[in-house]
Parts: C-alpha cells; structure tokens; sequence
C-alpha cells in the first residue's frame, strides 16, 4: 500500500514519523510532500520518498492524505485532483473544521468523489500512541477496515461519526495539550518541593504513566484507584481536596468545552 502525504507541518510530520516506524507499510512506500524541502530531509534519511510537488506525490498514491491548514485545503485539492484515480485511491483529511459535504464538493470530478475518511489524531501519533478519531464518508466495510488497520497501528482508534469528531478533538487532540500543562505544572510543583527540575519531570512523567497503564489494565474508574490511596485523614485527601478547592474538575472540564466553541 502507498500513501502520499501532503503536508509536512506539526501534524503531517508527526503522522509521517509514526507511519515510517510502523509494521504496515514500507518506508519506500510513504511519500511526503512539502512545499518547502527542508522540512522533508528528516523523512529521506528514515527512507520516505519526498517531493516538493503535491501533483507528483499523488499520482501512484492508494492513499492521499491531505495534511495541511484549514484554509489551503481547497487550494491543494483543486491543484492535484486532476492528478488523482478515484477508482482505486481513497481520501484521508486531517485537516480540522473542513467537514464532508464541502470535502465531497471540491473533490467532485463529473459527479464522482473518492472513498472519503476524516481522520484526527493528535501528535503522539509520531511514536505510535494516538487517539486517533476515523469517520468513514462513503466508504465500505473493507476500505474502513483498511484505513483502521493503518491507525491501529499507530495507537487507539474510534470509530465516530462526524457530529462527534469535534468532541473528540478536543478531549485527544487537544486534550494532550491539556495533560502536557499538568505534567508542567506538577513538574514546577516538584521543585518548590526541593528536587532538580529534570528529576521532578522524570518523577512525574512515570507516576501518570503508572496510573494510565494501572486503569488501561483493570479497567477501573479512577475514582476507585483514588479510593485506595486516600486514606482518613491522609495527605493524598488534603492535597486533592485543595486542587478542588481551586476548580481543579470544572476547570478541566471547562477548558474541553471551550475547546468545542
């Protein structure tokens, strides 16, 4: 299977990293295109094939992933669609806040438009630990089950529709932006306790670790791990209940919203 990539920024990087560590397909067979060259020397030297021509990129694609920002989507679809083989390539756009109907509009060639996936992960997906969110637009069960496979290897995929994919944007894609400011935040809160700022870090990045792979392997609530550790009277309760105290769940909880506005 070959896949172009269109797009070599923060996100179309990160899925081309994890794409070219992957056990799906071979690194000769993942193309990635970027208007500026610097950007694609890193995915060379992992063996991609790299061009600075979107048109060139997609004409032995099976997959062409557009990657790019919102508002140049409709600019690199009119560029490389009369380029593209609707009868044997299919669309991934990870582009947010493009939705289906104005994708299946400017990919339109004669009334014919490709098998169509919205697809948003987040950037872990770069060492293979997405949550990556698939919505299927006029697909098959088979073409579905292709594209999943691809994503399964590079982390945890849902299935959605794409009334909730803005959700799911916000809990994963941005959501990872939400738990990297704890992870800073107990960090900082390490030192004023009185260790060196990278042994804080390290301390904190295997304690949230440990609870991730704790719940991921009993499929506990947290709320029932938390019960264990927050003894009467005991400093865990203290500290929990002054990070409540401050807003700690409805700030959380207002921040995924916002996300939605």
């Amino acid at each position: 299977m070959k896949i172009s990539i269109i797009g070599a920024g923060a996100m179309g990087g990160s899925f081309a990293e994890g794409l070219l560590k992957s056990d799906i397909v071979k690194p000769a067979d993942v193309t990635v295109a970027n208007p500026h060259s610097d950007k694609l020397d890193r995915f060379a030297e992992l063996g991609a094939s790299v061009t600075t021509d979107n048109k060139a990129a997609v004409v032995d694609a099976d997959v062409v992933v557009f990657v790019v920002k919102p508002w140049l989507v409709e600019h690199v679809i009119n560029e490389v669609k009369p380029f593209m083989d609707y009868t044997r390539q299919m669309v991934i756009n990870m582009a947010a806040a493009v939705d289906a109907n104005q994708l299946k509009a400017w990919l339109d060639k004669n009334g014919i438009v490709p098998p169509l996936f919205q697809v948003i992960p987040n950037i872990a997906i770069a060492v293979r630990a997405s949550m990556t969110f698939i919505v299927p637009v006029g697909t098959d069960d088979g073409q579905t089950a292709t594209i999943k496979q691809i994503f399964d290897d590079l982390g945890q995929t849902y299935i959605t529709d794409e009334q909730h994919l803005g959700a799911g944007t916000t809990l994963a894609s941005c959501g990872i932006a939400y738990a990297m400011r704890y992870f800073r935040a107990a960090s900082e809160g390490g030192v004023e306790l009185g260790f060196k700022a990278d042994v804080a870090k390290d301390i904190v990045l295997q304690t949230v670790k440990g609870a991730v792979e704790l719940l991921q392997a009993n499929g506990n609530h947290p709320e029932v791990e938390i019960d264990k550790v927050t003894t009467p009277g005991g400093l865990t309760i203290r500290g929990l209940n002054e990070m409540e105290h401050a807003g700690f769940t409805s700030a959380v909880i207002r921040g995924l919203k916002a996300g939605l506005k």
